[in-house]
């Protein structure tokens, strides 16, 4: 039974990891939990997989989760410390690191250094320090293994080959709910219609993410440290009907492929019991039903975030970071009524390009560098 810590529990990928846990319950175990302030959940999660050690955001929701729970509350950690905590809780075989945005960074990188194998759903924590995390998992003889439905599909495809022979990574996208809406029509994009995913279920950033391609840059920036590739190698397709999750082509012109429906509980489950494979009861994949599988290239032109990722990482060191900060602020600005859809991207732009460049040599410079990439662009939000 491997034992397992899970960071981020009451967020969308941690929820849908304790689903995979609670239909094999034979295989895993839930020894810690991570979570904020949604203690109403967190309160069922722990009657339900009685972790011994769990963790949230402050004071505050520690007393309401003490309250909640009486005689049956674990031990309660706090803060950052709690989170590291729990990422670090010497009988966990396992840490799945799904707190989102930069904030996951810390407790991600604490689980690396204590030698725990790593299920990384927390794409920031390779955008802000990818190369730093993967040097020291190399060290530490540490596996990653990618949550994120993209980066699983190019780990599978990868499995039983050699990386040498590689060509390129094609990352596929579904390009998001406002693919088809016209260049002039994006200015008035509403947030209600950005949130409309038309295949995932996600959180709020990670969505506004999906319809400005953001989310796909920030993943070839993932890319290029999980499998050491080089960007130039890495290519974005938009792929509407999200059956083809990635692919990788090898120097003879071969390409491999993973396929599935669009259930984040396909990877997650991939991840949770790696090297294994586990019978999970979940929609199958119908090709016949499907028909018909379509690809188009990304248009820079309406949604420019994504060509952002390459100028970062040709910048190199922070760049990458102040990005992933610089995007935070705008898609919360976005979300609130304070910038329009269209300027995500050029503030975010704007950011990268003024932002001092430096190296990243420890977790504390990339999350300074995400820190100051949200400041600045919420400065020039304000100033708009």
């Amino acid at each position: 039974m491997k034992r397992l810590s899970i960071l981020g529990s009451t967020g969308s990928i941690g929820a849908q990891a304790l689903d995979v846990v609670a239909r094999a319950a034979d295989r895993f175990q839930v020894v810690a939990l991570a979570a904020g302030r949604n203690v109403e959940r967190l309160a069922a999660q722990v009657r339900a997989f009685r972790p011994r050690l769990v963790s949230v955001t402050d004071e505050a929701a520690a007393r309401d989760l003490r309250e909640r729970l009486g005689a049956e509350a674990p031990e309660i950690a706090v803060g950052d410390d709690g989170a590291v905590a729990v990422a670090t809780l010497p009988e966990a075989d396992l840490v799945l690191a799904a707190i989102s945005g930069g904030a996951g960074l810390r407790s991600t990188a604490a689980a690396i250094e204590a030698g725990k194998p790593v299920g990384l759903a927390n794409k920031e924590s390779m955008v802000l320090a990818g190369e730093l995390l993967m040097a020291r998992a190399a060290r530490r003889g540490v596996a990653i293994l990618p949550v994120d439905s993209e980066h699983s599909a190019i780990f599978q495809s990868l499995a039983g080959h050699n990386r040498e022979e590689v060509r390129r990574l094609v990352l596929t996208a579904s390009g998001g709910p406002l693919r088809e809406v016209p260049a002039e029509r994006l200015a008035s994009v509403t947030p209600a219609e950005a949130l409309r995913h038309p295949n995932w279920t996600m959180g709020d950033k990670i969505t506004i993410d999906s319809a400005t391609l953001m989310n796909k840059g920030l993943e070839v920036i993932e890319a290029r440290w999980l499998f050491d590739v080089e960007p130039s190698r890495i290519e974005i397709l938009v792929h509407p009907e999200s059956i083809v999750h990635s692919m990788v082509e090898y120097v003879d012109g071969q390409v491999v492929a993973q396929l599935g429906v669009s259930d984040m509980r396909g990877p997650i489950s991939y991840a949770l019991a790696h090297p294994e494979r586990i019978a999970l009861d979940l929609d199958r994949l119908d090709l016949a039903r499907v028909g018909r599988l379509t690809f188009e290239p990304p248009d820079p032109e309406r949604f420019p975030a994504f060509t952002l990722a390459y100028r970062a990482l040709e910048i190199g060191g922070t760049a990458p970071a102040v990005l992933s900060g610089a995007d935070e602020s705008a898609v919360a600005a976005f979300l609130a009524g304070r910038l329009r859809f269209d300027e995500i991207a050029r503030v975010c732009a704007e950011v990268l390009e003024a932002h001092p460049r430096g190296p990243v040599s420890s977790v504390e410079e990339a999350i300074a560098a995400s820190d100051w990439g949200q400041a600045e662009a919420a400065r020039r939000v304000a100033r708009r």
